[in-house]
């Protein structure tokens, strides 16, 4: 049996290493980030909370409209709990993978039931909510509350890979190897740690970005591993790429769009007028019964749940 060769590892970081990184991407951070409302101090824990759900593969530009509108709908997790599940599916309108609305719906019932209210603060508890998964726990964690935790998206990993691993890019998913990385790069201080968060993932949405990074801007270029190395192209597996046209996503869309602008349950026919291939509809229109999303009613009628 022939053995593949291990990955290689990430080279070591050092004390000194993660420090010569920490303050120049804290200084361009102060001097360059967005003023996003979510970054601001009115936004409290609940509209952190609700711009990650929404920041989720959707870009800035897209979630900006939709997250004033349901910050002034639903102030508080209270007010969004009060209201049925597919009133947050047609709020979410297009931002797409609508499960996140259900998901967030989800979240505030359980912090409605389970906190008073309130978001917790602690990073277990907000793990254990519904639909929080590690990053989002994280990114609460650290963004609302100023406490210290290794916050990992796309921007963050990609800028870590160019920076101290020397890659083009990460890997398609997160690793154990890039988490450890990630903690060891974290300032010991906590209010220091969340501003490295922050500061971080703006330079990769911003500066590192995936297709063509502007090393010219960038405050930590002169200590990039992979600019040092010469820029090398990717070499690991292909990179997943986002289709939509003509998939079970689209169809999906389309078939929720029709259910969000009703004000009452939609006969069969309403939506098979949105799509011409019958298989692929009825695929389409069982995943979202399947997820939640769509509730089917005797008769042949659907509505959004409300349950």
């Amino acid at each position: 049996m022939t053995l593949m060769p291990a990955a290689p590892a990430p080279p070591a970081t050092t004390p000194q290493t993660s420090t010569l990184l920490h303050a120049p991407v804290i200084d361009w951070f102060r001097a360059h980030a967005r003023d996003l409302p979510w970054r601001r101090p009115e936004a409290g824990p609940w509209g952190v909370m609700v711009s990650e759900f929404m920041l989720q593969q959707t870009p800035v530009n897209r979630v900006l409209p939709m997250y004033e509108q349901w910050l002034a709908r639903w102030p508080r997790p209270a007010d969004l709990a009060a209201e049925a599940p597919g009133e947050a599916v047609r709020a979410w309108g297009r931002l797409g993978y609508p499960r996140r609305a259900l998901r967030l719906h989800a979240a505030a019932s359980a912090i409605t039931e389970r906190h008073g209210g309130e978001v917790p603060r602690d990073h277990a508890k907000l793990l254990a909510l519904p639909g929080v998964g590690e990053y989002t726990a994280a990114a609460v964690a650290s963004f609302a509350y100023g406490q210290r935790h290794a916050v990992l998206d796309t921007n963050v990993r990609r800028v870590f890979a160019r920076a101290v691993t020397g890659a083009q890019y990460p890997p398609n998913a997160t690793t154990a190897a890039e988490r450890r990385l990630a903690r060891a790069l974290l300032p010991d201080d906590e209010p220091v740690a969340a501003s490295w968060a922050a500061a971080t993932m703006e330079l990769g949405a911003l500066v590192c970005t995936a297709r063509t990074p502007s090393c010219g801007r960038c405050p930590i270029a002169d200590r990039c591993a992979w600019l040092a190395a010469g820029s090398p192209a990717h070499d690991g597996p292909p990179r997943r790429g986002q289709t939509y046209a003509g998939t079970d996503r689209q169809v999906r869309g389309k078939l929720l769009a029709v259910l969000r602008e009703a004000v009452s349950a939609v006969p069969q026919a309403a939506l098979d007028a949105v799509w011409h291939e019958p298989v692929q509809r009825a695929r389409a229109l069982d995943g979202l019964v399947a997820d939640g999303l769509v509730e089917p009613l005797p008769g042949g009628m659907y509505r959004l749940p409300l349950t």
